[in-house]
């Protein structure tokens, strides 16, 4: 029986043969569920404005750098008379940043609302994100060619790019290049970062009365684009399940083989909320947060004491082997880390880097280091393992910073834990075994089928977007929520860019930029793991959610993620 299918693509000059699997195949015929106001098109949809908004922080310098665009009303759809102005509207959409499950959907919904509306209306594509806007790259959408990304992952229809539009060059770029294609409207899918540059775009554009709108949609699987009114950023839901299939497949060979443990690094440099999730949704030995961390000003000797505990009272019981699950970003929580991070960075400032990289042997690079470095700092790094400190100078980012994604804080927190084992064994506290694997999952979950939820969510996010278009409005966050209740009872609507910023340092500079939102301490979601994961390091509680469903009851195919669940009941 042959099992792959292929299918031609066409749009102006460009022509793709995909070849598809089963699954997909049968994800194009998933219609994506809409929030109950939505469902009958824009001639019975109405806008309720609600209160005039203000910046998180900082407002009155948030409100001098966005004079245009600061201060507007939230704003919900509800079912009435249409109030919107007819005209044709000619829209460019990009995806900027990293891959998340559902982006594909946020531009079939928007491509869908958009010709439902008139069909004479143009949905650009801009391709490899900010640049394609700057290059003036892009492809004008087909239903056949908007058809072929139905309902899947990844970001390939148009591809997407880390470049940052901040500069006044930047937008009278962006600006000329909309104008010569008659857009009416761009829509950003990002980011907080991302989000920030649609919120500065919006306000150039209203500035110089270009009559071109900006719209702005939530995505980031590490779930640090949320507040009270933004529920979830799309991809973490698809992500998070992605993880935790996987994390449970680990915790069973684990409860298996009994001979191992398992210290699994995931996504999330910024904020914790991967891990807290996959923790919430898997049930591991240990499970560190960040932000836990950080306001308990944890060393890396007490993080490494933490978990020995663990494996020494398991091992207790018998249980050589166990799970743990370390947030990508760890160590810049960790505040003596955090400060050895700043000295190296101070360290190979400028054209230090090149005197360094000219040394000779490690050996010479070491003593560098240690001439370098304050005796409090230097004591942090010489107990790090050698391969740990080699990566703290591995290439810089763009800024000469230490790239932290880079340190493998698994094998990290596995040396530390196995000398402070080795010193309890020594002691006669601990008479155990212990053997380490490492993982890190991260593009695993990036680019993978969209769950429901989220091809549902993404393609509301993308329908909702056009309905912003279509009623004026510029620099707003397509926003949905209500998000644990059924698609019928979902809330669609709008929230200004400017109600999520404060200013921060970035570069040396006070910057406008949305707050990233962490991990709280006081949320349900981390009291809830709190309360169990005494138990759970102890205990061998695995729980084990297997492959993400797309077809069956809705109780397995429509749940959401344990956080949104825990936050909002």
């Amino acid at each position: 029986m042959e099992n792959n299918y292929k299918i031609n693509i066409i749009c102006g000059k460009r022509r793709t043969i995909m070849n598809l699997s089963p699954l997909q195949k049968a994800r194009y015929e998933y219609s994506p569920k809409l929030p109950g106001m939505l469902r009958n098109g824009i001639a019975e949809i109405c806008v309720k404005e609600g209160a005039d908004t203000q910046s998180v922080a900082d407002q009155d310098k948030i409100k001098a750098l966005f004079p245009n665009t600061y201060g507007k009303k939230e704003i919900t759809f509800e079912k009435g008379q249409n109030t919107s102005a007819a005209k044709k509207q000619v829209v460019g959409v990009i995806l900027s940043g990293g891959q998340a499950p559902g982006g594909h959907n946020v531009i079939t919904g928007l491509y869908d609302a958009l010709k439902a509306t008139n069909p004479d209306n143009v949905l650009y594509g801009f391709k490899g994100g900010p640049d394609g806007l700057l290059k003036n790259d892009y492809v004008v959408f087909d239903d056949a060619f908007i058809d072929a990304y139905r309902n899947t992952g990844g970001f390939d229809i148009i591809g997407s790019g880390r470049t940052k539009l901040e500069t006044k060059e930047q937008f009278a770029i962006v600006a000329e290049n909309a104008k010569q294609n008659g857009l009416t409207a761009i829509v950003i899918i990002g980011g907080d970062d991302s989000n920030t540059n649609a919120a500065t775009l919006a306000e150039y554009m209203a500035a110089n009365n270009t009559g071109i709108q900006v719209i702005g949609c939530p995505k980031t699987i590490d779930g640090d684009l949320k507040n009270e009114d933004i529920e979830a950023s799309f991809g973490f839901d698809t992500a998070t399940k992605t993880y935790s299939e996987l994390i449970g497949n680990i915790e069973r060979d684990a409860n298996s083989a009994k001979k191992y443990w398992h210290f699994i690094k995931v996504m999330g440099r910024s904020a914790s909320h991967v891990a807290l999730e996959c923790a919430l949704e898997t049930q591991p030995n240990i499970c560190l947060i960040g932000e836990e961390v950080k306001e308990k000003k944890m060393s890396l000797s007490s993080i490494a004491n933490y978990i020995a505990d663990s494996v020494e009272k398991r091992a207790a019981n018998g249980d050589n082997f166990g799970v743990a699950i370390i947030p990508e970003g760890i160590v810049e929580f960790v505040p003596e880390f955090s400060v050895l991070i700043a000295e190296i960075n101070e360290l190979l400032a400028g054209s230090k880097t090149d005197a360094f990289n000219a040394l000779p042997s490690w050996n010479d690079k070491y003593e560098f280091i240690k001439n370098g470095l304050t005796p409090a700092s230097f004591a942090v790094f010489d107990l790090l393992p050698v391969g740990i400190q080699q990566q703290l100078f591995l290439e810089r980012d763009p800024h000469g910073n230490v790239q932290v994604s880079l340190i493998e804080s698994e094998k990290l927190f596995s040396a530390l834990v196995k000398d402070e084992l080795a010193k309890r064994k020594a002691a006669g506290t601990y008479n155990g075994k212990f053997s380490a694997l490492h993982h890190f999952f991260g593009y695993e979950g990036r680019c993978a089928f969209p769950s429901n939820f989220d091809a549902d969510y993404c393609y509301s996010l993308g329908y909702n977007a056009f309905m912003l278009i279509q009623y004026g409005y510029t620099g707003y966050l397509s926003k949905v929520s209500n998000l644990s209740k059924s698609a019928e009872e979902w809330v669609a609507g709008g929230m200004p860019i400017t109600k999520m910023m404060n200013m921060e340092r970035r570069n040396g500079e006070d910057k406008p930029v949305i707050r990233k939102a962490l991990v709280e301490l006081d949320g349900k979601p981390f009291k809830y793991f709190e309360a169990h994961r005494d138990a759970w390091a102890v205990e061998t509680a695995f729980t084990y959610p297997g492959a993400i469903q797309y077809y069956g009851p809705s109780e397995v195919c429509d749940l959401t993620t344990r956080t949104l669940a825990l936050e909002q009941n």
